[in-house]
């Protein structure tokens, strides 16, 4: 069984992803509709090195199946009938990804294990 295979397997959460946002021309920001991903959540603190070279706590170590964008955000879990969605922020206990790693695996272009850190 092959490692994306086997992350799928284990990968029985759901959560919330919104990709990172993007401006609006006038000084605010914009969210991606929100889709459900599977992952495997890890709720573990750990001290990470963020995009900027800063030490940082991070909150969960999330697996993945897909890419998913630096600066997005997680939440998880599914979405719920009558919640607004629009906005991450507005959504308790949803958290940046401050950073990503995507490991190929040895001889092979196309599989990867792909870890957030939120």
């Amino acid at each position: 069984m092959g490692v994306e295979k086997f992350i799928k397997k284990i990968s029985v959460q759901k959560a919330v992803y919104w990709g990172a946002p993007k401006s609006d021309g006038y000084g605010g920001y914009t969210f991606s509709e929100p889709v459900e991903i599977d992952c495997r959540w890890e709720g573990v603190t750990e001290l990470i090195t963020n995009k900027n070279g800063k030490e940082v706590v991070s909150n969960a170590k999330v697996l993945v199946t897909l890419d998913l964008d630096k600066g997005g955000y997680l939440h998880l879990g599914t979405m719920e009938e009558g919640v607004d969605y629009s906005n991450p922020k507005d959504i308790e206990e949803t958290y940046v990804i401050q950073k990503i790693e995507k490991i190929p695996m040895i001889r092979s272009a196309t599989e990867f294990v792909r870890i957030v850190y939120l």
